[in-house]
């Protein structure tokens, strides 16, 4: 009934790649539907109620694509108060497909801007699915999607637990970060390709949500939120300090939306017949985790 607080009009922040309406989705009936939790109501996202909030603190998004399209949508929302965000990015580099991450070395960048920041909204996941070496220093310890002779093989749900135990353990372990630094994990956020993967031939052509017993509540999706809380409620219960750790729990809420990602409508000029059912929409569904955060943010206040 009330529809989103922007527009792909209202909002020049709005990448190409998330522009449905621009590259011709022709429905709107997804952005009127809302996430209503059992026993209690979510309250409307109010920019200026953030804003007081975080008023002169310093918010960053620590993950993959998905936590700069959260971050997106909360410039979008953010929008009428001239808000300053950018995204920081890198040179590309030659890929192979093949990837090597070190459990044991934690991200140059963000750890070095990290002793400056007040909230960090950590998230990572779906650049998981792909053959990934995973180290400990000089020690190789396995590999994710790899099959190979003589390679221990880890599990996608195991070498995650990993990556976010090293980054939580970092972020409570840091010595010159501020004492009431707030880190928020956003739980992982589902794809929802059908008759294929992302690069056979799925897309997500639905226009409506699914209902709650048309989610599988067992699915890997499931398993992964639930590794990532575990991972913090672990950090919390030994933590010395005064840091404040939350979970922004969008897993079960997003499996509902597969009606919600651009599909065939993100203007891919790069990688024709290549349907998007990973981001999300802008506006659309995600603009909810910005609801979500307020609340959460309203509560450790």
């Amino acid at each position: 009934e009330r529809g989103s607080l922007y527009s792909n009009s209202t909002c020049p922040r709005i990448p190409d790649s998330k522009n449905c309406f621009k590259h011709g989705r022709p429905n709107r009936d997804f952005l009127f539907w809302r996430w209503k939790p059992e026993g209690c109501e979510l309250p409307r996202f109010n920019p200026k109620a953030l804003l007081d909030l975080v008023r002169g603190k310093k918010m960053n998004f620590i993950g993959d694509s998905v936590a700069r399209n959260h971050m997106e949508s909360l410039l979008c929302l953010l929008s009428m108060f001239l808000v300053a965000g950018f995204e920081r990015t890198r040179a590309n580099k030659t890929r192979t497909g093949i990837y090597d991450l070190d459990v044991g070395k934690i991200d140059e960048q963000w750890a070095k801007d990290l002793p400056n920041t007040d909230i960090a909204i950590v998230s990572a996941g779906h650049w998981f699915f792909r053959p990934i070496y995973i180290h400990r220093g000089d020690e190789t310890i396995g590999c994710i999607f790899c099959n190979l002779p003589n390679m221990t093989q880890i599990s996608l749900e195991e070498g995650l637990k990993q990556v976010f135990s090293a980054a939580l353990k970092h972020i409570n372990g840091c010595h010159n970060c501020k004492d009431n630094l707030v880190t928020v994990l956003r739980t992982y956020s589902p794809s929802h390709f059908e008759n294929g993967t992302w690069n056979t031939g799925g897309a997500c052509g639905r226009s409506n949500p699914l209902r709650v017993n048309e989610i599988n509540q067992k699915s890997s999706d499931m398993e992964i939120r639930t590794s990532q809380i575990h991972q913090l409620e672990e950090i919390k219960r030994i933590s010395l300090k005064k840091r404040k750790f939350a979970v922004l729990d969008v897993t079960r809420v997003m499996l509902m939306r597969p009606d919600g990602h651009p599909n065939s409508y993100w203007g891919n000029k790069w990688m024709k017949g290549f349907n998007d059912c990973t981001h999300w929409c802008l506006p659309g569904p995600i603009d909810a985790w910005s609801e979500f955060l307020m609340a959460i943010l309203s509560q450790l206040r």
